[in-house]
Protein backbone atom coordinates (compact mmCIF):
# COMPACT_ATOMS: atom_id res chain seq x y z
CA UNK A 1 0.00 0.00 0.00
CA UNK A 2 0.90 3.74 -0.53
CA UNK A 3 1.20 4.27 3.14
CA UNK A 4 -0.03 3.22 6.79
CA UNK A 5 -3.26 3.73 7.47
CA UNK A 6 -3.47 7.58 9.10
CA UNK A 7 -6.36 6.43 11.55
CA UNK A 8 -3.77 5.05 13.62
CA UNK A 9 -2.03 8.07 14.34
CA UNK A 10 -6.36 10.22 14.53
CA UNK A 11 -5.42 11.61 12.06
CA UNK A 12 -7.63 11.89 9.27
CA UNK A 13 -6.97 11.18 5.57
CA UNK A 14 -6.12 13.80 3.01
CA UNK A 15 -9.60 13.13 1.46
CA UNK A 16 -11.34 13.31 4.27
CA UNK A 17 -9.71 16.27 5.81
CA UNK A 18 -10.47 18.21 2.14
CA UNK A 19 -13.93 16.93 2.27
CA UNK A 20 -14.60 18.09 5.84
CA UNK A 21 -15.59 14.30 6.94
CA UNK A 22 -14.56 12.01 9.57
CA UNK A 23 -11.74 9.46 8.33
CA UNK A 24 -13.60 6.12 9.24
CA UNK A 25 -11.06 2.95 9.96
CA UNK A 26 -12.09 1.22 6.30
CA UNK A 27 -11.75 4.84 4.56
CA UNK A 28 -10.88 3.79 0.73
CA UNK A 29 -9.14 6.89 0.92
CA UNK A 30 -6.73 6.43 3.62
CA UNK A 31 -4.07 4.56 2.45
CA UNK A 32 -3.10 6.03 -0.82
CA UNK A 33 -3.99 10.06 -0.18
CA UNK A 34 -1.91 9.97 3.67
CA UNK A 35 -2.32 13.46 5.55
CA UNK A 36 1.19 14.70 4.58
CA UNK A 37 0.45 15.37 0.98
CA UNK A 38 -3.03 17.24 0.82
CA UNK A 39 -2.45 18.33 -2.29
CA UNK A 40 -2.11 15.62 -3.92
CA UNK A 41 -6.31 14.61 -2.93
CA UNK A 42 -6.92 18.54 -3.71
CA UNK A 43 -5.48 17.97 -7.35
CA UNK A 44 -7.92 14.13 -8.04
CA UNK A 45 -10.45 16.26 -6.72
CA UNK A 46 -10.80 18.71 -8.57
CA UNK A 47 -10.27 17.15 -11.56
CA UNK A 48 -12.01 14.23 -11.32
CA UNK A 49 -14.27 14.58 -8.34
CA UNK A 50 -14.52 12.47 -5.00
CA UNK A 51 -17.35 10.37 -6.02
CA UNK A 52 -15.78 9.33 -9.15
CA UNK A 53 -12.44 8.10 -7.88
CA UNK A 54 -14.35 6.51 -4.85
CA UNK A 55 -16.74 4.32 -7.75
CA UNK A 56 -13.07 4.03 -9.55
CA UNK A 57 -11.17 2.61 -6.47
CA UNK A 58 -14.45 0.29 -5.57
CA UNK A 59 -14.53 -0.82 -8.90
CA UNK A 60 -10.47 -2.11 -8.88
CA UNK A 61 -9.26 -4.73 -6.96
CA UNK A 62 -7.26 -3.55 -4.01
CA UNK A 63 -3.87 -4.94 -5.40
CA UNK A 64 -4.73 -1.94 -8.76
CA UNK A 65 -5.58 0.52 -6.40
CA UNK A 66 -2.02 2.09 -5.62
CA UNK A 67 -1.16 2.60 -9.71
CA UNK A 68 -4.70 3.78 -10.32
CA UNK A 69 -3.95 6.04 -7.54
CA UNK A 70 -0.67 7.42 -9.28
CA UNK A 71 -2.28 7.85 -12.28
CA UNK A 72 -4.90 9.91 -11.33
CA UNK A 73 -2.51 12.14 -9.35
CA UNK A 74 0.12 12.15 -12.03
CA UNK A 75 -2.61 13.06 -14.59
CA UNK A 76 -4.58 15.34 -12.08
CA UNK A 77 -1.12 17.09 -11.69
CA UNK A 78 -0.18 17.64 -15.59
CA UNK A 79 -4.20 18.96 -15.84
CA UNK A 80 -3.67 21.68 -13.36
CA UNK A 81 -0.08 22.73 -14.82
CA UNK A 82 -1.69 22.66 -18.43
CA UNK A 83 -5.20 22.97 -18.22
CA UNK A 84 -5.63 22.19 -22.40
CA UNK A 85 -3.12 19.62 -23.21
CA UNK A 86 -2.69 17.64 -19.66
CA UNK A 87 -0.06 14.57 -19.82
CA UNK A 88 -0.73 14.47 -23.43
CA UNK A 89 1.46 17.84 -24.18
CA UNK A 90 4.34 15.70 -21.54
CA UNK A 91 3.78 12.62 -24.28
CA UNK A 92 3.86 15.05 -27.00
CA UNK A 93 7.00 16.79 -25.95
CA UNK A 94 8.76 13.81 -25.36
CA UNK A 95 8.03 12.14 -28.48
CA UNK A 96 9.34 15.15 -30.45
CA UNK A 97 11.94 14.64 -28.66
CA UNK A 98 12.51 10.89 -29.54
CA UNK A 99 11.89 11.61 -32.92
CA UNK A 100 15.15 14.57 -33.43
CA UNK A 101 17.70 12.46 -31.20
CA UNK A 102 16.18 9.46 -34.09
CA UNK A 103 17.02 11.83 -36.98
CA UNK A 104 20.64 13.37 -35.31
CA UNK A 105 21.52 8.90 -34.64
CA UNK A 106 20.74 8.68 -38.50
CA UNK A 107 22.64 11.84 -39.80
CA UNK A 108 25.90 10.17 -37.46
CA UNK A 109 25.55 6.95 -39.07
CA UNK A 110 25.67 8.78 -42.47
CA UNK A 111 28.78 10.84 -41.30
CA UNK A 112 30.03 7.39 -40.53
CA UNK A 113 29.22 5.31 -43.22
CA UNK A 114 30.82 8.27 -45.32
CA UNK A 115 33.79 8.10 -43.16
CA UNK A 116 34.19 4.57 -43.66
CA UNK A 117 33.82 4.99 -47.14
CA UNK A 118 36.36 7.33 -47.49
CA UNK A 119 39.06 5.14 -45.92
CA UNK A 120 38.30 1.91 -47.00
CA UNK A 121 40.11 0.14 -49.66
CA UNK A 122 38.19 -0.27 -53.30
CA UNK A 123 35.66 -3.28 -53.65
CA UNK A 124 33.83 -2.36 -49.55
CA UNK A 125 31.62 0.22 -50.88
CA UNK A 126 28.82 0.28 -48.32
CA UNK A 127 29.55 -1.75 -45.78
CA UNK A 128 30.06 0.17 -42.97
CA UNK A 129 26.92 0.60 -40.91
CA UNK A 130 26.85 1.41 -37.31
CA UNK A 131 25.29 -1.11 -34.63
CA UNK A 132 24.72 -0.10 -31.94
CA UNK A 133 26.55 -2.42 -28.87
CA UNK A 134 24.15 -3.36 -25.89
CA UNK A 135 24.78 -1.60 -22.54
CA UNK A 136 26.43 -3.37 -20.08
CA UNK A 137 23.57 -4.25 -17.30
CA UNK A 138 24.66 -1.33 -14.99
CA UNK A 139 23.94 1.13 -17.36
CA UNK A 140 20.93 -0.06 -19.19
CA UNK A 141 18.05 2.43 -18.71
CA UNK A 142 15.78 2.09 -15.68
CA UNK A 143 11.64 1.43 -16.02
CA UNK A 144 10.56 4.72 -14.62
CA UNK A 145 8.89 4.87 -10.51
CA UNK A 146 6.62 7.75 -10.33
CA UNK A 147 7.68 9.64 -7.20
CA UNK A 148 6.23 12.37 -5.55
CA UNK A 149 8.26 15.08 -3.32
CA UNK A 150 7.07 17.88 -2.10
CA UNK A 151 8.24 21.50 -3.36
CA UNK A 152 7.26 24.47 -1.63
CA UNK A 153 3.48 24.09 -0.82
CA UNK A 154 1.94 21.64 -3.58
CA UNK A 155 3.42 18.03 -4.78
CA UNK A 156 5.11 17.56 -7.69
CA UNK A 157 5.32 14.34 -9.83
CA UNK A 158 8.55 13.22 -10.83
CA UNK A 159 9.31 10.20 -13.05
CA UNK A 160 12.80 8.85 -11.27
CA UNK A 161 14.64 5.86 -12.41
CA UNK A 162 13.81 2.71 -9.77
CA UNK A 163 16.37 2.49 -6.63
CA UNK A 164 17.02 6.15 -6.99
CA UNK A 165 15.45 8.99 -3.92
CA UNK A 166 13.90 11.93 -4.75
CA UNK A 167 16.82 14.47 -5.52
CA UNK A 168 16.08 15.42 -9.08
CA UNK A 169 14.66 18.98 -9.66
CA UNK A 170 11.08 19.94 -10.83
CA UNK A 171 12.46 20.98 -14.27
CA UNK A 172 10.29 19.75 -17.11
CA UNK A 173 10.73 20.85 -20.15
CA UNK A 174 7.60 21.15 -21.24
CA UNK A 175 6.96 23.97 -18.45
CA UNK A 176 9.45 26.42 -20.54
CA UNK A 177 12.37 25.93 -17.48
CA UNK A 178 9.88 27.21 -15.01
CA UNK A 179 9.38 25.48 -11.26
CA UNK A 180 6.03 25.30 -9.97
CA UNK A 181 5.62 28.58 -7.77
CA UNK A 182 6.81 30.33 -11.43
CA UNK A 183 10.50 31.04 -10.48
CA UNK A 184 13.49 30.10 -13.09
CA UNK A 185 15.47 27.13 -11.85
Amino acid sequence: MASSSSNTYNSPCAACKFLRRKCMPGCIFAPYFPPEEPHKFANVHKIFGASNVTKLLNELLPHQREDAVNSLAYEAEARVRDPVYGCVGAISYLQRQVHRLQKELDAANADLAHYGLSTSPPGNVGDLVFQPQPLPPQQQPQPLNPVYRLSGASPVMTHLPRGTGGSYGTFLPWNNGHDQQGGNM
